[in-house]
């Protein structure tokens, strides 16, 4: 299958060369024309560094035109962070075509996003967007062009906008990832399997210390510590609480299970998270003001979850509290930089307004 990859993260490395592997056709869109230069003098490739060892990965191209990245793509993958959605959308609207599919693993709602950044471009073409709760590898870059991969994603709940076009769309994302595609409803229900705001949020405010004294920190390792833990159930209980409110129905993939040797699988390997542990490409410099997990797991995706539950009539005293602490932290306000159901367009819809839009797309 022609895939396009859009960024060069972390992620999209991980989702090229993996994907690369296990045989299809791979269009690697880098925005910075030099970085595409040097990559193609290189050879092209990404090493790709897991329990298998070392493999090289040969991608069909690496391009800085994103019109011939996704031109005959089916599936277009984009595991870029949340706050470079609506500017790598806007790149991408005017040349998305019938039929094809766009998936951001996770997406924080930018799922929709991108759908609404096609229609403000004037396409009309029926493409489906999709998320799901989290990235499909467990990532980190080892140099220029290598990536190390310390799990993969075992289950992946995805939601579809609009959702009536659900079976074709997870038809297609199931031919990249095999037997891992799990159906989880619309877009909205998608992005309420977010795990990023629920796991980084206490993870990098309650070790604000050690994160600013060290020269590195491993949060996941040193700093998942049982009071953390609790506190992280308490907030991933406000997370399904919204989405019961809201009418979706389980599994809601409660994060606690991600750490448990029993019971349910997560969306990971039950030994994930040892895995990546064991690695120690978590134990890494974090500068608060500036890094992912504040500006896009917590001032994004949190601010996106207290949206929705003003929506769905949830109180959510911890996602707010972050919210707050966040702010005080990097300074900015939250409330006004983050992402809400108002900001990306949905903020005049009532509940049945917006099921039946999540439905049935842009008519």
């Amino acid at each position: 299958m022609k895939i396009a990859v859009l960024g060069g993260g972390n992620g999209s490395f991980a989702a090229a060369g993996d994907l690369a592997l296990a045989g299809h056709d791979i269009r690697l869109w880098r925005r910075n024309p030099g970085d595409v230069e040097a990559h193609r003098a290189q050879g092209g490739t990404i090493e790709v560094i897991d329990r298998s060892g070392r493999r090289d990965a040969k991608l069909a191209t690496i391009t800085p035109s994103i019109a011939d990245a996704i031109e005959s793509a089916n599936l277009i993958l984009c595991p870029a962070p949340a706050f470079a959605q609506a500017a790598i959308a806007k790149l991408a609207a005017p040349h998305l075509r019938d039929g094809q599919v766009v998936f951001l693993p996770p997406g924080t709602f930018g799922s929709y996003i991108f759908a609404r950044a096609a229609r403000d471009a004037g396409n009309h073409a029926e493409i489906a967007t999709a998320e799901t709760g989290t990235l499909p590898w467990l990532a980190r870059k080892q140099g220029t062009y290598a990536v190390r991969i310390s799990g993969r994603g075992a289950r992946l709940p995805t939601g579809v906008f609009p959702s009536r076009l659900a079976p074709q769309a997870l038809a297609v994302i199931g031919r990249a990832f095999p037997n891992a595609i799990e159906p989880c409803g619309d877009a909205l229900s998608g992005a309420l399997m977010n795990a990023g705001p629920i796991i980084h949020p206490p993870l990098i405010t309650m070790n604000a210390g050690p994160i600013e004294h060290f020269d590195k920190w491993d949060i996941h390792k040193e700093g998942t510590q049982p009071a953390i833990r609790r506190v992280t159930n308490a907030l991933d209980a406000e997370r399904i609480a919204i989405r019961e409110a809201l009418g979706y129905r389980g599994p809601h993939f409660p994060l606690a299970d991600h750490y448990s040797r029993d019971g349910e699988p997560w969306m990971y390997a039950r030994d994930a998270h040892e895995q990546l542990t064991d690695s120690g490409d978590w134990s890494e410099r974090l500068i608060l003001v500036e890094h992912r997990y504040m500006l896009e797991d917590l001032r994004l995706g949190l601010s996106f979850l207290a949206s929705v539950a003003a929506l769905a009539g949830v109180q959510t005293p911890l996602v707010k509290a972050f919210l707050a602490i966040g702010s005080a932290i990097t300074g900015q306000d939250f409330a006004v930089t983050g992402r809400t159901l108002s900001s990306v367009g949905l903020g005049d819809l009532d509940r049945a307004a917006l099921q039946i839009h999540l439905a049935e797309g842009f008519k």
